[in-house]
């Protein structure tokens, strides 16, 4: 095996609609934890949208594409209660077993799920302050400059999506870290193989690139982490 190349052929265990019911929903349910650890989002809510959400200086509408289990929009929900800012928070994702995950979740009124996808919601005319995903990239093959290009559309604003960055060390570091989480779930293989199917800083700057000189910016929030940043023109 090797880190080199991005491997986009392999596919993740949950995504294979056949998957095991119970262990792709306590998958679901621990990524709330094991995002927490690894995912940046506290860095990025505090260094990027926190503060342009504050700048609005009126309520705001954040949605958040591929949601799965709900989580973050839980958690960023949360963060921004505490800091008095007034947001309602979209959480989208078309697979009905994610949605039916999320939707168990006790979130404040100001959050809501909703099952479908990036095109639906443009094609409904839907516009949002901030549009955000998380670990969605690495899943796309050739749809992600559709996906890319749809996401700038949904947004007026701010649009952050964040990701893994491939590297040895992450892999790694990942395979031992993963272990206490892991049992009943498909955390470690697919984790694992995220991974290997994500992209490094150059090749998804690189892969954004046909969106227009300028439209995205790729950063490092954190360690092993990616964040494409782009402003909407919704």
């Amino acid at each position: 095996m090797s880190l080199a190349v991005r491997d986009d052929t392999l596919v993740e265990l949950m995504d294979d609609p056949h998957c095991d019911p119970r262990r792709l929903r306590a998958t679901l349910r621990r990524f709330g934890t094991v995002n927490r650890l690894v995912s940046g989002w506290g860095s990025v809510y505090r260094n990027r949208l926190r503060p342009h959400l504050a700048s609005l200086g009126r309520p705001a509408r954040v949605l958040d594409l591929g949601s799965g289990g709900g989580d973050l929009v839980a958690r960023l929900a949360g963060l921004a209660q505490r800091d008095g800012l007034d947001v309602h928070w979209t959480g989208a994702d078309p697979d009905p077993r994610a949605h039916a995950v999320a939707t168990e979740r006790e979130v404040p009124p100001t959050v809501a799920f909703v099952c479908t996808d990036a095109a639906a919601l443009v094609a409904e005319g839907h516009i949002f302050d901030v549009v955000l995903s998380n670990h969605v990239l690495h899943h796309l093959g050739a749809e992600l400059r559709a996906f890319a290009a749809q996401s700038l559309q949904l947004s007026r604003g701010l649009v952050l999506h964040g990701d893994i960055e491939r590297s040895g060390f992450a892999y790694g570091l990942y395979a031992v870290g993963i272990t206490p989480f892991a049992p009943g779930t498909f955390l470690r293989t697919d984790g694992l193989r995220s991974i290997r199917r994500s992209f490094t800083r150059g090749e998804l700057a690189e892969a954004l690139a046909s969106d227009g000189p300028g439209s995205w910016r790729v950063e490092r929030p954190a360690p092993f982490r990616l964040l494409a940043v782009g402003h909407g023109h919704g």
